[in-house]
């Protein structure tokens, strides 16, 4: 990977966000989150072609879109309205392998009503954000003809969303979700059985994904196994799976292929995304990349599944 391309453009449609966040290493207050946030930034490494819509209040700090736009990140679809941006406040426990939700305060995204600027309703990549699936639907409804839309879903929608859920399934290409919500779906316990479920809903195919155990794809070919990094210094995982995801459509648009083997590709690249994001707090993780260690740890992570077949 010598240098950005602009292949495809990737649309993103999310959360931008303030996060308060405690556990082992502290309380940290009004940090940098939300879904398009660590989505875009981990995306920008790829390609020049990312797009965010997105809903602030008068809180949010310029300095925030202004970084991604000198990142390459085009922010013009996101709104600035009077009222408080979405703040989410959360613990972690000591082990940072669950974490427990104290306060969530929607503020102007409680009020949020996608708008897809004519520029990016061609995008050729799309990727919805974890956000109500009405919303959802209403972007794919004003997009034109992606060649790929990926989204990801949570836990409340999962509960109070069905119905509205199921719709847009029925509308994409690849779902993205944890393993919990992927149990909680297919109402399955066995993840294969349930991703064998959810690709009935519509979907090509299923990325679960499943923490520092790494991520699965599922699709009518079989199965993909893409493994997490073993990292020494964990502090935050709060944006890992936004990361993945972000470097997976970044990295789509970056090779300007859909292939399976691309894909299996993007999955690698997604996991070193991830594994950045959570060294540090917030996007720090993703701050300041170069090319190089990006490479290099693309390296070190497929090392971790190298091996000889041999024949018994």
């Amino acid at each position: 990977m010598h240098q950005r391309s602009a292949h495809r453009s990737l649309l993103v449609v999310g959360s931008v966000a303030y996060d308060d966040i405690d556990g082992p290493f502290g309380f940290h207050k009004n940090l940098l989150g939300g879904s398009a946030s660590f989505i875009a930034r981990a995306a920008s490494y790829f390609t020049k072609g990312v797009a965010i819509v997105g809903v602030v209040g008068d809180d949010f700090e310029q300095r925030h879109l202004d970084e991604l736009t000198a990142l390459g990140v085009d922010c013009s679809g996101v709104e600035r309205t009077a009222g408080e941006t979405f703040h989410w406040v959360g613990k972690y426990a000591p082990d940072l392998a669950t974490r427990e939700t104290l306060e969530t305060r929607l503020g102007v995204f409680g009020s949020f009503a996608p708008k897809v600027r004519e520029q990016h309703r061609d995008a050729q990549l799309v990727l919805l954000g974890n956000i109500d699936p009405a919303l959802q639907l209403d972007v794919l409804r004003q997009v034109r003809s992606p060649a790929l839309v990926a989204m990801d879903t949570m836990n409340l929608w999962i509960d109070i969303k069905r119905p509205e859920l199921m719709a847009v399934l029925a509308k994409v290409h690849t779902l993205m979700l944890n393993d919990e919500e992927a149990r909680q779906l297919a109402n399955e316990y066995n993840l294969r059985t349930a991703a064998t479920k959810i690709l009935k809903m519509g979907p090509s195919s299923v990325i679960i994904k499943r923490g520092d155990a790494g991520a699965l794809l599922f699709h009518s070919d079989g199965v993909f196994a893409a493994p997490a990094m073993p990292l020494a210094d964990v502090q935050d995982p709060t944006g890992a799976g936004d990361s993945f995801a972000g470097g997976l459509m970044g990295y789509l648009a970056y090779a300007g292929d859909l292939s399976p083997n691309t894909i299996k590709t993007a999955m690698i690249m997604g996991s070193v995304m991830g594994s950045f994001a959570v060294e540090k707090f917030s996007v720090d993780g993703l701050r300041d990349l170069t090319s190089a260690r990006i490479q290099q740890r693309f390296n070190e992570i497929s090392d971790l599944v190298v091996f000889d077949r041999v024949t018994l």
